[in-house]
């Protein structure tokens, strides 16, 4: 139906689809169509599929179909402009409730019913009305809390390679966030894209199992669901984040897994619209797409509610500089980065130091936040280990046995190190004192001439005392 002119177009539906490519459904003669509608489109069998609009010019429409285009019969397929946005009903009773990238239940569940909707695409905020990302956030991990502290409103990806434990560290992050000194609790805004279904039970089992699944809404997208509707579902979840910040005042903290699956959906399409393709074959614009995500989080003036975000990124054949984790390090404010190496050796979790960065870290610790001696421990422990490598480098050349004393010592505190301090265990929820205390113990197995990054009222006060010191053979129990 191609009427010539009317006032709407939201009870009229259309059957000139004209052809189909991969996820996208092409219509002719379909006028005053706008970017971004929602579209509602019914095939031969009756069954209701949902659609975006993408792309509009006066001879064609082309709309990205989220359940995908397979058995459309186009002379069978009615097409129904909705005259709005894709948009998400808001309402406290979120928590607790899992959704698909479309916001429809998951979990059995009624849909939730509210008169309060907004934009998934959200609204620009001015840069002038952001606050800067303050305040330790504590994760019980002592790589991450103790070298490479996340703070309030920042984002902070995790770098992986395929097989690592990328899942269990942001499982475990979820469990264990908190703030030093309040009692307020996270609430947490979830979103896997292109999960199996076993990582989808683990995430729901885990959270259930650590009684934080009350807080948390979870919107989750299987490997074997249509990879069309990731485009959308880190934009859900943001919107869900949005409200929990700045209309409750809640502290919330983003994690999506796996924003790779969300590129590769990205790439699909632009290879069907015909886009030039760029660094292998993503579009030219994955930069400024994954940045329209990743500035979604952060903190607004005169508001008590902040958006940390955790998105995970899979390294494919483990290549940091493969275009989607170059470029989310270009937009974000650092990296946590896992090594295949550590895991091999059994260390959880197996965080990779030297890559390994937090570029907001220096705002959120030192007196005023966590205690005075922070970054300067922090420093020393970078530099000793980072020492100790070269040292493991040149013994795997000529030998341990061939080594100075020095460096012999820091071939101990490497291992001291690893084993005890990155590697921690699941269930351990360290403080960040605790954290602390064992930078020292770990320090204390070199000479207090080679700690050039302390000062001496730091080693009068935290090194340990003889009687305290961390012993070689304590170093290789854990």
């Amino acid at each position: 139906m191609t009427p010539n002119s009317t006032p709407s177009q939201r009870h009229l539906e259309y059957r000139t689809a004209s052809a189909t490519r991969d996820a996208l459904l092409f219509l002719r003669n379909v006028p005053q169509v706008a970017l971004g509608d929602r579209v509602s489109i019914r095939d031969h069998a009756g069954r209701e599929r949902n659609g975006q609009v993408i792309q509009t010019s006066k001879e064609v429409v082309l709309i990205q179909v989220f359940e995908g285009t397979q058995d459309l019969d186009l002379e069978n397929t009615w097409v129904r402009f909705l005259e709005t946005p894709f948009e998400l009903s808001l309402s406290p009773d979120l928590l607790g409730r899992i959704f698909n990238g479309i916001a429809q239940p998951r979990d059995g569940r009624p849909p939730l019913i509210s008169s309060l909707k907004r934009n998934v695409n959200g609204t620009s905020v001015n840069p002038a009305a952001r606050a800067y990302p303050r305040e330790f956030i504590q994760t019980g991990i002592s790589a991450i809390d103790g070298l490479n502290s996340l703070v309030r409103g920042q984002k902070l990806p995790i770098f992986s390679g395929s097989g690592l434990p990328h899942n269990r560290l942001a499982a475990q992050i979820v469990r264990q966030a908190k703030l030093i000194g309040k009692s307020s609790q996270f609430a947490i805004v979830f979103a896997a894209m292109g999960v199996s279904y076993s990582d989808a039970r683990f995430f729901q089992e885990d959270f259930e199992a650590s009684g934080v699944l009350t807080n948390v809404v979870m919107f989750i997208n299987q490997a074997d669901d249509p990879p069309m509707e990731r485009l959308i579902l880190p934009r859900t979840a943001l919107t869900a984040a949005e409200y929990l910040a700045f209309d409750l005042d809640r502290h919330v903290l983003v994690v999506i897994t796996d924003m790779t699956h969300y590129a590769e959906a990205l790439r699909e399409v632009a290879t069907a619209k015909g886009d030039v393709p760029a660094r292998k074959g993503y579009p030219g614009y994955l930069y400024s797409d994954l940045a329209e995500i990743y500035e979604r989080a952060g903190r607004i003036r005169n508001r008590q509610g902040s958006i940390t975000m955790i998105p995970v990124v899979s390294m494919p054949s483990d290549d940091i500089t493969h275009p989607i984790p170059d470029l989310t390090g270009y937009i974000t404010e650092g990296q946590i980065v896992l090594s295949r190496e550590l895991h091999n050796q059994g260390i959880y979790p197996p965080i990779h130091v030297p890559p390994s960065l937090s570029r907001l870290m220096k705002d959120g610790i030192g007196k005023e936040h966590t205690r005075e001696d922070h970054g300067r421990v922090a420093n020393q422990i970078y530099a000793a280990y980072t020492r100790a490598l070269e040292a493991r480098n040149l013994a795997s050349i000529i030998g341990a046995e061939e080594l100075s004393e020095l460096d012999q010592r820091y071939l101990k505190f490497a291992e001291a190190f690893e084993k005890r301090f990155i590697g921690q265990g699941e269930q351990t929820d360290r403080t960040l004192l605790e954290t602390l205390e064992l930078s020292w113990e770990l320090l204390a197995l070199l000479p207090k001439s080679s700690l050039t990054r302390v000062t001496e009222m730091d080693i009068d006060k935290y090194y340990p005392q003889p009687s305290e010191t961390y012993s070689e053979t304590d170093s290789l129990v854990s």
